[in-house]
Parts: structure tokens; C-alpha cells; sequence
């Protein structure tokens, strides 16, 4: 087989399935015995399909604790207006799993806000190009966010815009809307910057990025305050 088969990739997935199954697989038996007959994880984690991003590494969790969703753009539908995997992993994340938390992740060069910007390039990808009207409001308001160093100013200010368009898509589906109302769930926007291994908490209300260390500060803060009363 030459490089370029992609043979070769298929067989460099299989290496790495044996490899799991031998070494990786009897290290966390235990964990895998008790995943075996069921799943209870307290964070709906909503982020890109980009290949570089991955949510179990990134929060430093263990199988069993997020319940993914992907898709290109980290992308939320409002209600009603798309009925398809999106709205159903969402519905099903907080009704059936009754997850407390909900992270929308957008990040660093992302592939969809970079279309938005420059159209032409969804021109051979009619489906993406239809998928990406979702987030069509949070390219005509981009200039509401200034953006940082964090990365080329266009892309991190368009992407961090998404994330808050899409959190406030998520604010009305009825599943969240009722969990919010019973003060059961959180939602959460972040901004991953891939070359720098940085995550920024997104600000709803200020509409401001914090670092991880001032949203530990600030969290701590609110328990100890709850704790308190």
C-alpha cells in the first residue's frame, strides 16, 4: 500500500482499537464495568466537529461524565425551527439524563465562522451552506464583541458572537427553559484557543471574556456566599 491509501488509515484506527483493548481497557475495567448498564453524566458538552477539539481531554474527564454533541459551528437551532439531532440530543441531555450543566465550546480558526466571513467557500457545499444560516445573525453583529490577542480578530470575534447567539437559541427550548425556570440547570459559553491551550469563560451579561482561574474565583465565591445563607 502506498501513503496515500487511505487504507492506512483505517489500519492505524484498528492498531489503536487493540491497543485500547490491551492495555488501555484493564487499566479501567472497574469504570467500564459500571458504564456497562447505563450513563449519568451531569454535562450536555455542545461543541465543534473540528477534529482538533476534544471535550474529554480538554476538561480532563473520564468516560462517562459528558454527553457530546457535535456539529460544524457548534451550532444551536432555536426551537421550532429545525427539528433534527440537534434538538433531540438536547431534549433528550436534559429530560431523560437530566444533566445540570450545559457547555456551548466554539474555538480558535474555526473552519464554519471563517465561511461566513468569505461565502464563496460554501459554494460546493450547499448543506453546509444551509446549516450556517443558523449562525448568519452572529456575522451581522459581529462588531457588538471587541476582540482580544487571543487570535486573528475577524474569527475570534465572529466565534465568540456564536457562542452567545447559540446560547440564547438554547434559552428557547422548552427542556431548558423549564430546567432554568426550576434554577436545575447552568449554561455556560467558552472560547477554546487550540494554539495557546487556553479556555475563556464568556460573560452573558457583561459580554466579556474570563479566564478559567477568575471563573473559579468567582464560582468558589458564589458557593461559599450559598453556603453561607
Amino acid at each position: 500500500m502506498t501513503e496515500k491509501d487511505p487504507r492506512n488509515t483505517l489500519l492505524d484506527l484498528l492498531r489503536g482499537v487493540s491497543l485500547f483493548k490491551e492495555e488501555v481497557f484493564p487499566e479501567k475495567k472497574e469504570l467500564f464495568s459500571k458504564l456497562a448498564y447505563g450513563q449519568s453524566p451531569k454535562t450536555l458538552f455542545i461543541t465543534c466537529a473540528d477534529s482538533r477539539i476534544s471535550p474529554e481531554l480538554l476538561t480532563h474527564q473520564p468516560p462517562g461524565n459528558l454527553f457530546v454533541l457535535r456539529n460544524i459551528g457548534n451550532i444551536v437551532p432555536a426551537y421550532g425551527t429545525s427539528f433534527g439531532g440537534v434538538t433531540s440530543a438536547i431534549e433528550y441531555a436534559v429530560v431523560a439524563l437530566k444533566v445540570s450543566h450545559i457547555i456551548i465550546c466554539g474555538h480558535s480558526d474555526c473552519g464554519a465562522m471563517s465561511a461566513l466571513i468569505h461565502p464563496e467557500k460554501l459554494d460546493p457545499m450547499p448543506a453546509v451552506k444551509s446549516w450556517l444560516r443558523f449562525a448568519e445573525t452572529a456575522h451581522a453583529v459581529t462588531d457588538a464583541l471587541v476582540a482580544t490577542d487571543i487570535g486573528p480578530e475577524d474569527i475570534q470575534s465572529l466565534s465568540e458572537h456564536n457562542i452567545l447567539l447559540q446560547l440564547a437559541h438554547l434559552r428557547t427550548h422548552p427542556s431548558v427553559a423549564a430546567a432554568l425556570a426550576r434554577n436545575a440547570i447552568i449554561l455556560q459559553g467558552w472560547y477554546y484557543d487550540i494554539p495557546r491551550g487556553k479556555v475563556y469563560i464568556l460573560d452573558e451579561k457583561t459580554r466579556q471574556d474570563m479566564t478559567v482561574s477568575e471563573a473559579i474565583t468567582k464560582l468558589e465565591a458564589d458557593i461559599a456566599a450559598s453556603s453561607e445563607v
